[in-house]
């Protein structure tokens, strides 16, 4: 059995040595990132670099539950609030890899956005949400996309629309039915 695996290492030699730069980083003479970077193993050992100091923490912090420690620096201008922050939090009990972590944080953006029309209307605020979306320069640029993008809108809500307010014979609750009680 150790010939056929020592048979294979060479033929898998053999199939990729034609291969233009195959192998270029396997002598470490000829490592083709020298200049930028001096190759030791002291990398495996942990942080291979001085750590900035860390900022003061003052406000509560989300960090990933893979990484043993917040970073150095953050951001802190948007500090968590209202369910958009309830969300976050709930997502960052999750690993990266896990999509409940992914999907939460797009969630808690989305609800965010509606947060914050909620709060400029609070304070007297109508937000100008063309302007504030780009529509004058889609105009501009691509008037046949921002048009697009108005009737594919108005179709998909008017399908939801009127498949919540049908009174057909189906089995499935409808909101015009939960609102009429």
């Amino acid at each position: 059995m150790e010939n056929e695996i020592i048979e294979k290492k060479e033929s898998l030699e053999d199939i990729n040595s034609d291969i233009v730069g195959w192998g270029v980083d396997a002598d470490p003479e000829n490592d083709p990132t020298y200049p930028m970077k001096k190759r030791t193993n002291e990398e495996h050992q942990g942080y291979s670099w001085d750590r900035p100091p860390q900022q003061p923490i003052n406000i509560e912090i989300l960090h990933s539950n893979e990484r043993p420690n917040v970073s150095a620096t953050f951001g802190t201008s948007s500090p968590l609030s209202g369910v958009s922050g309830e969300i976050r939090r709930y997502a960052f009990k999750y690993s990266e890899n896990d999509n409940r972590h992914w999907l939460g944080l797009l969630l808690a953006d989305r609800v965010n956005v509606v947060e914050g029309i909620v709060d400029d209307l609070s304070k007297g605020h109508i937000p100008n949400y063309f302007a504030e979306r780009g529509w004058k320069a889609g105009m501009k640029h691509h008037p046949e996309e921002i048009v697009k993008k108005i009737l594919v809108t108005a179709l998909v809500t008017t399908v939801v629309v009127s498949w919540f307010f049908s009174s057909s014979g189906s089995k499935k609750p409808k909101l015009g039915k939960l609102l009429k009680r």
